[in-house]
């Protein structure tokens, strides 16, 4: 595409301008107009056109979850938040992503991080990658998951410490619209025990796993260091930690660890994949969904020279941004390439009927 038209929304103007400044030197961006709360972002959206909007999450007279729902019922566009790094902030944020935005930035990212250059090129590359992203493929998440259906309240009893096999997934950019759409697919009583990267911060995790355990039926939680793995339970690596999953004493158990980023990402995919690889006494399946870059890519590729039952890629046509599953798609490493809708049925007929 040409230059990305941008809107930067903020009730700061010290964040206005801030944000103008760091992606106005690039040249494939141009700001087109700055807005002041949500009531503004709106009418602009639909005076100005943009590719892409950031949106503050807290404003006056209409903040950022509002002016989102707004844009996305009334003209469908682009949209990166920008959140408080707090948990209030991370909770609307998820609520967000699940409600048609495309990624986010937390506000410390953008105002306590030293190396300005580096908040520019993060900043620069959300933009880039949310206005490569298939407005058609947003409006079809948004509609798949609007409005929320919650789930029966049920009793959430643990899973078994005896399983057979294992599902290890790996998501970013789109993950949280995605996750809850397959693990929405899962049933209570499904047996394995699921293993999930999501690339995201410190509480925003917690947060993602909190909501997706009210919106399924299978537990879902946020991991913690030497947490005993039991089957029916879907296990959130936490921001900033690698999740590893080990065998100790018969006993299947997660270690998380702050060791160097890998592939730009701590949790990182290829970590965690790499970890599942080694356990061969079960079965072990992995699953790459929507998201930018490669991490998982070379971690599916191990996996399947170390005896995966089955790799499984997200496919284009429903990926927010088609990164991760088509790096593994050009290692020739996945066996089933399927739409979001489809994956957890593929995981049923694999597991369930074994």
């Amino acid at each position: 595409m040409g230059v990305i038209k941008v809107l930067v929304v903020d009730d700061s103007l010290f964040m206005r301008n801030l944000i103008v400044r760091l992606i106005k030197e690039d040249d494939s961006i141009e700001v087109i107009g700055t807005a002041r709360n949500g009531v503004e972002a709106v009418q602009m959206v639909k005076d100005l056109r943009p590719d892409v909007v950031t949106m503050d999450v807290e404003m006056p007279e209409m903040n950022g979850m509002k002016a989102l729902e707004c844009i996305m019922d009334e003209l469908p566009t682009r949209v990166i938040m920008l959140s408080a790094f707090t948990q209030e902030g991370a909770e609307i944020t998820i609520s967000a992503l699940q409600s048609g935005a495309v990624d986010f930035i937390s506000k410390p990212f953008l105002t306590e991080m030293s190396d300005v250059g580096e908040v520019k090129k993060e900043l620069v590359s959300k933009i880039k990658s949310a206005a490569r992203t298939s407005l058609s493929t947003l409006i079809a998440a948004r509609n798949r998951l609007n409005p929320v259906v919650h789930q029966p309240v049920i009793s959430k009893k643990s899973g078994p410490k005896d399983f057979k096999e294992i599902v290890a997934v790996g998501t970013s950019t789109g993950g949280p619209k995605a996750l809850q759409t397959f693990l929405s697919g899962l049933p209570a009583q499904f047996p394995s025990p699921v293993f999930v990267v999501q690339h995201m911060p410190p509480k925003f995790t917690l947060s993602l796993a909190q909501r997706l355990n009210q919106l399924c039926q299978i537990s879902v939680v946020e991991a913690y260091n030497n947490q005993l793995v039991r089957g029916g339970t879907v296990y959130i690596a936490p921001g900033g930690y690698h999740m590893n999953v080990v065998k100790k004493q018969g006993e299947y158990r997660i270690a998380l660890h702050q060791e160097s980023q890998v592939n730009g990402h701590r949790p990182s995919v290829d970590v965690l994949f790499h970890s599942v690889s080694k356990l061969v006494d079960v079965k072990r399946h992995f699953v790459l969904m929507t998201g930018m870059g490669s991490d998982g890519a070379r971690g599916m590729a191990h996996a399947k020279r170390h005896g995966a039952t089955s790799t499984i890629a997200e496919c284009e046509e429903t990926c927010v941004v088609f990164g991760m599953p088509r790096a593994a798609i050009r290692l020739n490493c996945v066996d089933h390439v399927l739409p979001v809708t489809a994956i957890a049925a593929k995981l049923k007929q694999l597991i369930c009927s074994s």
